[in-house]
């Protein structure tokens, strides 16, 4: 099976608890389950990790280049200010696909700059829990 590494940035690990009125009820352990019954429904390997620490972001991004390992990223809010994260994810070697559970860009303005979308593959943004989906489906699509 293809490995895939969904990342998670800050205050992921307390989905459930924060905003319920934006990030909807599902736990982080939620997420985590969706993403690997998805992966498995497309013969994809994933494993998924949440972080607070910029530093071990940046590490995760640099195991996945390499090992051209592509990446779901949910870098959180570290996507609109960490030129550390963006300068890791231009080192990719694999697809890498931004995601978001809620639309930034119908939120707060300090959230409508992503420092990282010009550097991943693409970006899903929106959908709730099912821009994972959307983002493994993307990945499955683009192969080796």
């Amino acid at each position: 099976m293809r490995q895939v590494l969904v990342l998670n940035g800050p205050n992921l690990g307390r989905l459930g608890s924060r905003e319920p009125d934006v990030y909807g009820a599902q736990t982080f352990e939620d997420l985590a389950a969706l993403c690997r019954e998805i992966g498995r429904e497309l013969g994809l390997s994933v494993e998924v990790r949440q972080t607070d620490d910029e530093a071990e972001l940046v590490s995760w991004i640099h195991e996945a280049a390499d090992s051209r390992t592509p990446v779901v990223l949910n870098p959180a809010a570290f996507t609109h200010y960490s030129y550390a994260l963006r300068d890791a994810i231009a080192q990719r070697t694999a697809p890498l696909v931004e995601v978001h559970i809620s639309n930034p860009n119908a939120r707060e303005e300090f959230r409508h700059t992503s420092v990282v979308a010009a550097v991943a593959t693409g970006t899903i943004a929106g959908f709730g829990m099912r821009s994972y989906e959307l983002a493994l489906r993307a990945i499955a699509d683009m192969g080796e």
